[in-house]
């Protein structure tokens, strides 16, 4: 797969976890940031909004929750969607109708294989759905 236009941006406040990820993306030849707290993942959103083509979120994270932190990075740019990442039940289909199609869930724990394969079912063009 070639890489997308823009960056993966992976929200987690777990280190290892966020690193696997980081590395493994990477690996496949996608370009990452990388946030561990909601504030600095929005502050990296904000600042350029355009740069990002999906962000990967944890559910548990301290700061704003991550429906409020789904929200705002759906609202600044049309383009980027959203991947929820949680062990727990999470219903998402508010934010999910705020932004039809840009928003999945997928369930921890996950391989990286799983990750990845979700990462792309997301960047993919609509008509190849």
């Amino acid at each position: 797969m070639d890489s997308p236009t823009g960056k993966i941006l992976i929200v987690d406040d777990e280190p290892p976890l966020l690193k696997m990820m980081s590395v493994y993306l990477g690996r496949l030849g996608f370009a990452v940031s990388t946030a561990s707290t909601t504030d600095k993942a929005w502050e990296m959103v904000e600042a350029a909004p355009s740069e990002f083509a999906c962000a990967v979120l944890d559910a548990t994270m301290a700061g704003m929750s991550m429906r409020e932190l789904a929200l705002r990075i759906l609202a600044a740019d049309p383009k980027i969607c959203v991947l929820a990442a949680s062990g727990y039940p999470v219903d998402m289909s508010d934010v999910e109708a705020e932004a039809p199609g840009r928003v999945d869930f997928l369930h921890k724990p996950f391989s990286p294989e799983m990750l990845a394969a979700a990462v792309r079912r997301m960047l993919a063009p609509q008509k190849e759905v």
